[in-house]
């Protein structure tokens, strides 16, 4: 699938429900560099995730299920899903073959635990090939984009017919069920699903590697047109399915992933938004305890929704901060400051400390020293304010640093030593920006949870709608906007087109449609013709983008008119920019962000 594919298949995930969530503490948490911390066991379905670029896109089409999933490392042991209280399991795809040297694979306590288990393409050759079958590399039964299965009835019927037998008389081989319940019925996976007139059920597949000979006691549910078997199970809850359910181009791929969560794996619909808040109040009440906290507000949504939640756990014990850094959006601190005072009544204490950022980006050209020298400044700020607000009350310490860290920022800075499938593509300033030995506990109620899901909790605790649809504004601000260094009279041109940029999105009743979009002003400079005048002056880029979960993302298809508008009025009122130029790249290849 194309990058461009990709990301309009997730613009379609916009998933109602809430599912990743702090870890306690496990070998995968370990593993990934996450804080012990408490968590509450809950019906789960656990996310093996082997490299796919489509692993993230199972885990939100299972919180659409209302069901809570967590997406961990390929290793997760059997004694971490235990822990964790998972009732099943989704082996995602991956790049590996499985005769790969180093190839992923999955621990051999969970094929023999009662736990069900949905391969799908990668896993599925992971199970054909850990429990005795055999995997062609390679073939010339390579299948990549749409493609159309042929369920076969007689073998369906057959399996239900084997589980039933297996749940009145178990054999001593079948897996023990950890809580008594009957052996689900893996054949229940294509319940409901009907082939397209006599074409089959239309899907998507994307794999060399095929599976040529299946484990003893599975059998062929469905094959493709070219005879490439397709779905495979046994009596046990081992499903394989070579073509990929969760994207958009396998029209009943919802209707599967529910079947196997709530018939295969016995889960219910459970997780939702309301569950999610109540928890997440929960959790910070016990970190914190009878401490106090302050929470860094950066103008975005993330934050916002974050001081939402811990001041509904421990009330006015929460002060709120905003640092202008001087890389602020043009009106965002007095936007910030009356929806907080005036309307939300949160304590919040607003510091201009321009100045001091400025400094420290005095010089700096590196994006990734530009995010490090940002956070440590702001942990340097709320230092020295929590530091007043102490010694205003009495003393009482200030011990927790409460932020609006989402998934994606975890997931783009998590480094290439993880136990995970991520690589590091960028340092977010509130995940691997932080200094050592600051003194504050992270409290992070969104960790993991994506864009689209922190609106909803946003919105569930009554954020205005105008904060809740707007568009996310990094925490190092325009400075990452500001390509090369960062001067004072830079971010003043930047400011000035990023207005324009969103003023004429809202004027074209556009604004809710775009995910994110703003300007970048690019260190390149070009000759223009200005009023008969030769120019030689700045280039400003407009970046808008569509996404569901900003894991992905795919460039606007803006109409020409509100381009050329756009572009006209920036190149007209702002000093010093004589070219505009249009980003259209889709994430991936490109970030969101250019830096």
């Amino acid at each position: 699938m194309s990058a461009t594919q990709a990301a309009q298949t997730a613009m379609e995930i916009q998933g109602q429900t809430l599912a990743e969530s702090p870890r306690a503490a496990t070998d995968a948490a370990s593993a990934q560099g996450i804080a012990p911390g408490e968590r509450q066991l809950r019906e789960m379905v656990a996310i093996l995730d082997y490299g796919s670029q489509y692993s993230r896109l199972i885990a939100r089409r299972v919180r659409e299920c209302h069901v809570y999933c967590e997406l961990l490392p390929a290793d997760t042991t059997l004694a971490t899903l235990r822990q964790l209280g998972a009732r099943g399991v989704i082996l995602s795809g991956g790049p590996d073959s499985v005769y790969d040297e180093g190839a992923r694979q999955v621990d051999p306590a969970i094929l023999a635990s009662e736990l069900p288990v949905l391969g799908v393409c990668y896993g599925m050759q992971l199970l054909a090939y850990q429990m005795g079958g055999h995997v062609e590399p390679h073939t010339g039964r390579r299948e990549y984009g749409p493609a159309e299965v042929y369920l076969d009835a007689a073998a369906l019927a057959t399996l239900a017919t084997t589980t039933t037998e297996l749940v009145a008389s178990p054999a001593d081989s079948a897996p023990p069920a950890a809580d008594g319940n009957a052996t689900a019925d893996p054949s229940a996976l294509f319940a409901g699903i009907t082939p397209t007139g006599e074409a089959g059920i239309p899907v998507w597949m994307s794999h060399g590697d095929s599976v040529g000979e299946m484990p003893p006691g599975f059998v062929a549910v469905a094959r493709s047109r070219s005879g490439a078997l397709a779905a495979m199970s046994d009596a046990h809850g081992h499903i394989g399915i070579q073509f990929h359910p969760e994207v958009s181009h396998t029209p009943q791929g919802a209707q599967m992933l529910e079947n196997f969560l709530y018939r295969v794996c016995g889960l219910s619909p459970s997780w939702t938004t309301g569950a999610f808040i109540a928890e997440a109040v929960a959790r910070i009440q016990a970190q914190v305890g009878d401490g106090r906290a302050i929470c860094g507000l950066s103008g975005g949504v993330d934050s916002a929704v974050a001081a939402l939640l811990v001041h509904r756990a421990i009330g006015d014990r929460l002060t709120c901060i905003f640092v202008d850094t001087g890389c602020m959006r043009q009106g965002e601190a007095e936007q910030v400051v009356e929806t907080f005072r005036s309307h939300l009544r949160i304590p919040l204490v607003a510091v201009d400390a321009s100045e001091r950022f400025l400094a420290r980006l005095a010089g700096v050209t590196d994006p990734e020293q530009k995010r490090r020298n940002i956070g440590e400044e702001f942990v340097r700020v709320f230092e020295g304010e929590a530091e007043q607000l102490r010694v205003g009350a009495d003393g009482a310490e200030i011990g927790f640093l409460a932020q609006g860290t989402l998934y994606p920022d975890v997931i783009e800075s998590a480094s290439a030593g993880d136990a995970n499938a991520a690589q590091k593509i960028k340092t977010h300033h509130n995940v691997g920006g932080l200094p050592e030995g600051m003194r504050f506990q992270l409290v992070e109620p969104l960790r993991y949870l994506f864009k689209d899901e922190a609106r909803e909790v946003g919105r569930e605790l009554g954020l205005p709608e105008d904060w809740v649809w707007r568009h996310p504004f990094p925490g190092p601000g325009l400075a990452i906007r500001v390509l090369g260094e960062v001067t004072a009279e830079r971010l003043a041109t930047l400011r000035q087109a990023d207005a324009i940029v969103i003023e004429e999105l809202r004027s074209a009743g556009l604004y809710r449609q775009i995910g994110q979009a703003f300007a970048v002003l690019t260190p390149i400079q070009s000759v223009g013709v200005m009023g008969d005048l030769r120019t030689y002056a700045n280039t400003v880029a407009v970046r808008a983008v569509t996404t569901g979960d900003f894991m992905t993302a795919d460039w606007a298809r803006l109409p020409y008119d509100v381009l050329a508008r756009i572009a006209n009025r920036i190149v007209n009122e702002v000093a010093h920019v004589n070219r505009v130029v249009y980003d259209i790249t889709s994430k991936p290849p490109a970030t969101i962000e250019w830096e």
